[in-house]
């Protein structure tokens, strides 16, 4: 029978934690056990190489810099959501390619997945910061390199199927365990290594997670460009029926759906060869779904190998040639049980929904805004490659911010940063909408580098957050619970992942449908029915369909009509920069914690 006991080894008069002791023996009812000091104990034989033990460095390991590296690709990975919008647009024109189709997915069912990764980001980090606390690092990573990549890979499955629910499942619910799982466990080894730059260190940790994006992008650009097939093309002028408020035509004496793509379509995709006209629904491939299982496969493999070479010190571990000041961060520290008990707890947390709400917002719709707003006014200059490049600017903001901010943090202090952040935050989410009429009246390139510089300040500030926070917990509860502390706070994460993207996407499609409205009713009911082939008392079903849009219509609009597409999002940049109020007052009210909620500290 298999008996396993836990024992303290000590070495050299010192006390390391406890290993678990596996031996075999006869079951005897009156068998004396083997004590773990006992001389007559056998030998300690660690049967898994997931062994809390083994997230340990040696006692003469001292480079703390190698750990930065299995830290900071841990986060790359699984920074990979915050460019999501690489594949929402793709997605939301699965079946029809050129534009959407009736059964495809809408833009915000296509970014759902998103949100759902980082909701349940916050609830798994929050519910396995003990258990990993027990495990180690080491164990916890490999787990979420498993949900993460499998996520990619049921998520694909979901695609290949046209199941949004089965992507839901795997990129959202798989996918969000796994980036709970392995978030925090790197930046408190790290943090432990650099005990005298602490903002430094989580910065160093979660940049990579900043980062993510520049990696993600750009390979899922190249993967889908090289398995994608064109869709069937039937001409520009064929006899088509409407049905149900689908388009149809007969194709080899069947009728097959179809979509009409115009040029304001066209400019929005990246392939070539495209001419505006009518395109079988389903003959065409995104290339998304083998994309998603490449990815998958890629970054199970990175992060498995970072679980293994990612280690905390070794207890008696120093930074040499430096003497740490005695802080109430560093002595002091509140219980992870008692966090839900404290004011700064709710008001910090508070801070991060609201930031936070902002910039994955700003980040989920990043590509389909760009192409939305500019590409009508500046089609030469917003074109799919500078949307896809637009992406890749606001991840340059969320990776820098991770990195500069929590520099600047550890010699401003985490207080008045965070006061940077969320009074800057509001100015600039409320100037937004200053900058895109600016644009569009005078049709200006200098506005629109603008309008950008500004969205990748919004998103440095969103980054910094996220680095510093880790750090400024310390500050406030102190860091021996960090990590378990921090997977609580995360809980605020998940608020956002919902409430961001959600408020941005919810706000811009009423504005869509007022503006449809407004539109439809300056049109001509007779240009109406011979373009769309209904009358304009289907509207409301033409527009479930996809068969009327915004820019549709503009082709039968009166002439000097102004297009309304590029102010669609001017009512949720002013309700983000109205949430972000919120943010500067509950900040204002954090104070020092109470001495009582600290542990006692043992006389030696």
């Amino acid at each position: 029978m298999l008996h396993c006991s836990y024992g303290i080894a000590r070495v050299a008069g010192t006390v390391s934690r406890p290993l678990p002791l596996f031996h075999l023996s006869h079951h005897t009812h009156n068998a004396t056990p083997l004590l773990p000091d006992s001389p007559s104990s056998p030998p300690r034989r660690h049967l898994s190489v997931f062994g809390p033990e083994k997230s340990v460095a040696a006692p003469d390991f001292k480079n703390r810099w190698a750990m930065a590296v299995p830290a900071f690709v841990t986060h790359l990975c699984i920074g990979a959501p915050y460019a999501w919008s690489a594949m929402s647009g793709p997605l939301s024109k699965d079946l029809g390619f050129v534009c959407s189709a009736a059964d495809d997915w809408s833009m915000t069912a296509a970014t759902f997945p998103m949100s759902i990764l980082f909701a349940f980001h916050g609830v798994s980090a929050a519910l396995a910061g003990k258990w990993q606390m027990k495990v180690g690092q080491r164990a916890s990573i490999a787990a979420a390199a498993a949900c993460f990549g499998g996520g990619f890979l049921l998520s694909a499955l979901g695609v290949l199927t046209h199941n949004i629910y089965l992507v839901y499942a795997g990129y959202g619910v798989l996918g969000g365990i796994g980036l709970g799982l392995s978030y925090t466990p790197p930046i408190q080894a790290l943090i432990e290594w650099f005990p005298d730059k602490k903002g430094l260190a989580s910065g160093l940790t979660i940049m990579g997670f900043g980062s993510g994006a520049l990696l993600f992008a750009p390979a899922a650009n190249a993967l889908m460009s090289k398995f994608s097939t064109l869709p069937t093309y039937l001409g520009s002028a064929i006899q088509t029926v409407t049905e149900s408020g689908r388009l149809f035509a007969e194709v080899g004496g069947n009728m097959v759906e179809v979509v009409y793509a115009n040029a304001a379509d066209l400019a929005k995709l990246s392939y070539t060869g495209l001419q505006e006209g009518y395109y079988v629904v389903g003959s065409g491939d995104t290339g998304a779904a083998v994309t998603l299982a490449t990815i998958g496969v890629g970054y199970t493999l990175a992060m498995m190998a970072s679980a293994f070479a990612l280690k905390r010190p070794h207890p008696s571990y120093k930074v040499e040639g430096v003497k740490l000041p005695t802080t109430a961060g560093s002595v002091n520290n509140v219980h992870t049980d008692n966090m839900f008990k404290l004011p700064q707890f709710y008001y910090l947390g508070a801070v991060l929904t609201c930031v936070a709400s902002g910039g994955m917002g700003l980040i989920g719709v990043a590509k389909p805004l760009m192409s939305e707003v500019f590409s009508g006014v500046l089609p030469a200059v917003v074109t799919a490659a500078f949307a896809s490049s637009f992406i890749l600017m606001l991840s340059c903001g969320n990776l820098g911010g991770r990195l500069g901010w929590a520099a600047l943090s550890d010699k401003l202090g985490r207080r008045p940063t965070f006061h940077l952040f969320t009074f800057g935050s509001i100015g600039i989410y409320a100037a937004l909408p200053t900058i895109v009429n600016q644009v569009i009246e005078q049709q200006s390139v200098a506005s629109l580098m603008l309008f950008c510089g500004m969205s990748v300040t919004a998103i440095s500030i969103f980054g910094g957050v996220y680095s510093i926070l880790p750090a400024y917990e310390s500050d406030l509860f102190g860091t021996k619970y960090v990590g378990a502390n921090h997977g609580k706070m995360l809980l605020f994460s998940s608020t956002a992942a919902i409430l961001g993207p959600v408020t941005f996407l919810s706000l811009r499609d009423m504005s869509e449908k007022s503006a449809i409205t407004d539109l439809t009713a300056k049109v001509d009911p007779t240009a109406f029915t011979e373009k769309f082939g209904s009358d304009i008392t289907m509207l409301d079903q033409l527009v479930e369909t996809k068969t009327v849009t915004l820019a549709k219509l503009m082709e039968i609009a009166p002439s000097g009509t102004v297009d309304p597409t590029p102010f669609l999002y001017h009512s949720s940049f002013y309700s983000i920069a109205g949430v972000l109020g919120i943010a500067a007052l509950c900040h204002s009210m954090i104070r020092p914690v109470d001495a009582k909620w600290f542990e006692k500290v043992e006389a030696k």
